[in-house]
């Protein structure tokens, strides 16, 4: 069965929250007290797991503005706090079939809901007639029994009209037997289905396993069902290790000697450490160690009596082991985490994970490592239902799998009145707050997506990347050298901003050479840039180098007569106002660099000519590139120059 629809209601915060989707993994997005803990927990107390009892309760949980008005809103009848749809999986499909035929069951879709106070509510689209003539095909009644046995519209009826039927066959006798301990067909349904039902594991970001505990304790909590107390939460957590490790409580503190049990914990240990290793990536050099001994009288209380057991953490690198409590609230919080987990995946039950802002105080790459962890360990056997308010917990490449969570309130006036929380499926919410997680996902994945490449090319902007492209291509049409494939070129915005992305992306072992304009104001912060070793030697480039001026920007590649034609078609210019390299020349005569000259000329055009921009030209030559198919004197000297500083950025390209 898999879960594709929910709708909370009378719980909490959630009056109604309106129908949702749910998918394989599916992610709650809100701010802090929008009410996305109370859409995990009223799925929770659907079909609780033993280790998580949630329940609901009117006087804790009901709306709090109506619990005085429950009976006369209700009629008498206990509240619905959730309502489900669920997909029956062809297995479970094939197994209704074989009981009640290829067409008795309508839809593939059942329902399932739960009142306060009550059991779960199941709720399926059943063609009764086709089921009683499936059950009565091949049982030999004859024409007259059966006209009158088909007329049946429930099992009850089919039990009561074969009942009536004189010297019943052997087979008949055997399905009037079979068909009488289910009142109905749901009752039959039921019990066909009832055992694929998934449990709802509720963990939230509060639930950490104890350092060290009291065995005897321990029990006592055990045999007295105090064990699940939230104040014996990370007690718990701790029983729960030690029935994986294969050594339960009651096997400890019955058994004389410890050495059997003592390996089993150094396995358990050894494979929770493969696992926290596997999606851990913050510090290799951890292990855990989980032993069993006799307390110390001088411990503090109470682990200075009877049996203790102890979690600590051995860091290789430096040789030390601490209390499991002395780690950062991260690693303990994703440690309890994989013990929870540890023996779900094998459970008999299906379940369905309920993660309450999981690794909260998680490292940004660490909640990638747990995002990659549901993804590889725990999607392929459980849905998940997880909520968030971190960016780093969504996923950016399944935003269709996100659940927008908010606290709604109407406007009456100059009263605000609460709508509660509401679940939505469009992400388009107006609350900028609410998207923030959803947009630092996207800005961060857009980001990273920008270097998609081992060898990344850094220059000054958009226009660079057009003029670059564009001399390229026109080099490589005449077999002379472009820009090798292999380099991504990526705007960084001016050779200020290289040393923040060096650090920010070099991590991600990327190849990276600056491509950079030379200005006076520039001269220094390129000498410091080359003389740092934050960039391999060789790997800062300036147009400069190419154009044998003072000063240059990737325009002043360009011969003066042939980026005097660009931008006068670039701009569609009229006659009388188009540029020569002559009249370009003479528009400022106190810098070398063609832009400042163009824009020089610009300021002088009557409006409404348009105002110079970097831009504009380099998009118009990408879209002619016939332009530099010319032979003329001007293209074949800005080509000579393209050429040379290709070779140049080439022969920085590290070897793959």
């Amino acid at each position: 069965m898999k879960l594709i629809e929910a709708h909370v209601t009378n719980f909490r915060s959630a009056e109604d929250s309106e129908s949702f989707s749910l998918e394989n993994i599916t992610c709650l997005v809100g701010k802090n007290e929008a009410g996305k803990s109370a859409i995990l927990l009223a799925l929770a107390a659907l079909n609780p797991h033993p280790s998580t009892p949630v329940v609901f309760d009117k006087e804790r949980d009901y709306p709090r503005r109506h619990l005085t008005a429950y009976s006369q809103r209700h009629k008498g009848e206990e509240a619905i706090a959730i309502q489900t749809k669920w997909k029956l999986t062809d297995e479970e499909i094939g197994d209704v079939r074989d009981v009640l035929g290829d067409k008795a069951l309508k839809s593939p879709v059942i329902e399932i809901s739960r009142r306060y106070n009550s059991k779960p509510e199941w709720k399926f689209e059943i063609d009764n007639k086709k089921a009683v003539a499936h059950l009565l095909n091949g049982r030999d009644f004859n024409p007259e029994q059966l006209a009158g046995l088909k007329g049946a519209d429930d099992l009850s009826d089919l039990a009561a009209k074969i009942a009536t039927i004189p010297e019943l066959t052997e087979d008949q006798t055997a399905l009037l037997k079979w068909i009488k301990p289910h009142a109905s067909f749901h009752a039959l349904m039921y019990s066909i289905l009832e055992t694929y039902f998934p449990k709802f594991m509720y963990f939230s970001n509060y639930d950490r396993m104890d350092g060290a505990v009291r065995l005897d304790f321990l029990k006592t909590w055990k045999s007295n069902n105090e064990i699940f107390k939230d104040e014996n939460s990370g007690a718990r957590l701790f029983m729960e290790f030690l029935e994986y490790a294969g050594v339960p409580l009651d096997e400890i503190l019955t058994v004389g000697t410890y050495e059997t049990f003592n390996a089993k914990l150094q396995a358990a240990s050894n494979n929770i450490t493969d696992q926290i290793l596997e999606f851990w990536t913050q510090n290799p050099d951890l292990s855990v160690v989980v032993t069993i001994d006799p307390a110390r009288p001088q411990d503090k209380p109470p682990l200075n009596e009877n049996i203790i057991g102890r979690a600590r953490i051995y860091n290789a690198l430096h040789r030390v082991d601490t209390p499991f409590s002395e780690r950062s609230a991260g690693f303990v919080w994703f440690f309890s985490f994989l013990v929870k987990f540890a023996q779900v995946k094998d459970d008999a039950t299906p379940v369905v994970l309920l993660l309450d802002e999981p690794g909260l105080t998680l490292h940004g790459k660490a909640q990638g490592d747990l995002l990659r962890y549901f993804e590889e360990k725990l999607a392929p056997y459980h849905q998940i239902v997880y909520s968030t308010h971190s960016p780093f917990m969504v996923a950016p490449d399944k935003l269709t799998a996100v659940r927008v969570v908010e606290d709604q309130v109407e406007l009456k006036g100059t009263r605000r009145v609460p709508l509660g929380t509401k679940v939505r499926e469009d992400i388009l919410t107006r609350d900028p707050d609410t998207l923030f997680p959803l947009q630092g996902a996207l800005g961060y994945e857009i980001t990273q997506s920008l270097f998609i490449g081992k060898h990344t090319l850094l220059v000054e902007g958009a226009s660079d990347i057009l003029y670059l492209q564009a001399l390229s291509s026109a080099l490589k049409a005449r077999k002379r050298t472009g820009l090798d494939t292999r380099w991504t070129m990526c705007p960084a915005g001016g050779i200020g901003n290289v040393r923040a992305f060096v650090s920010l992306f070099g991590g991600n072992k990327l190849d990276i050479a600056v491509l950079a304009d030379q200005t006076k104001q520039d001269t220094k912060k390129i000498e410091e840039l080359r003389k740092s070793e934050i960039l391999r030697a060789g790997k800062v480039f300036t147009i400069a180098d190419f154009t044998g001026k003072a000063e240059s920007d990737i325009e002043d590649l360009f011969e003066i007569g042939l980026f005097a034609e660009i931008v006068n078609e670039a701009y569609t210019l009229p006659a009388k106002y188009q540029l020569t390299g002559s009249t370009l020349d003479k528009a400022d005569t106190g810098t070398v660099r063609l832009v400042k000259k163009a824009e020089a000329a610009f300021k002088v055009l009557p409006e409404p000519l348009p105002i110079f921009d970097h831009f504009t030209p380099s998009a118009w030559l990408i879209r002619n590139l016939a332009t530099l198919e010319a032979t003329t004197q001007s293209v074949n000297e800005t080509l000579d120059r393209a050429e040379k500083l290709f070779a140049s950025v080439n022969s920085a390209i590290q070897a793959d």
